[in-house]
């Protein structure tokens, strides 16, 4: 996990949301709860990375868990435990009968990394999968999505969560995740941010 302090050893970091004290997120988090429990895997590359979204998904949301690791032994399959991810014999999260799922897993990296815990884990590949509708449009700025209607991990837990108990309360959490993404940009220079992250393609 993040030290307290960043790479340089300088700027002393909130134990909570681990970003730097100036610049402290958890004001900005909300407290929800949720019918669905929302369980987070999270590779271990991904909880270094300054755009921590699953972290800000775990603070913000009472009934989520916050994992990291490349392996899960004591993740089993059972009723009402669904993954987060697309494929072939995913179904449509809007199609799904809500009161069925009751734990939504949710891998955290780049896609090459969820594919490997996915790999790494069988019961986790075998549990059953439900996917976003299509064509969603991400607000992460400041990476290029990969493919279209790719999410960051929170902005897809959001649309799970809202989808899944029919409200849109949970896009609260989307506001530490704005400050984030603001934060960042002003922290790079305006003029950079336009070269190197807003170009259209």
């Amino acid at each position: 996990m993040d030290s307290p302090t960043d790479s340089g050893g300088h700027r002393p970091r909130c134990p909570r949301c681990q970003r730097p004290l100036l610049h402290c997120l958890c004001p900005l988090i909300p407290r929800l709860s949720s019918r669905t429990q929302v369980l987070i895997l999270q590779h271990p590359e991904e909880a270094r990375h300054a755009l921590n979204t699953a972290r800000l998904a775990a603070l913000g949301l009472e009934r989520a868990e916050l994992q990291v690791g490349e392996r899960f032994p004591e993740l089993t399959l059972s009723p009402g435990r669904y993954l987060l991810f697309p494929g072939e014999q995913a179904v449509p999260i809007t199609e799904l009968d809500s009161p069925c799922l009751s734990q939504l897993i949710v891998p955290d990296g780049t896609w090459r990394k969820a594919r490997k815990l996915l790999h790494l884990n069988p019961a986790l590949a075998a549990l059953p999968r439900v996917a976003l509708p299509e064509g969603c449009v991400s607000r992460y700025r400041l990476r290029k999505a990969p493919m279209p209607g790719a999410l960051s991990t929170l902005e897809a837990i959001v649309l799970a969560l809202n989808l899944l108990e029919g409200t849109e309360r949970f896009n609260a959490l989307l506001q530490p995740f704005e400050a984030l993404i603001e934060g960042q940009i002003r922290a790079m220079g305006e003029e950079t941010f336009q070269r190197n992250h807003n170009r259209p393609g």
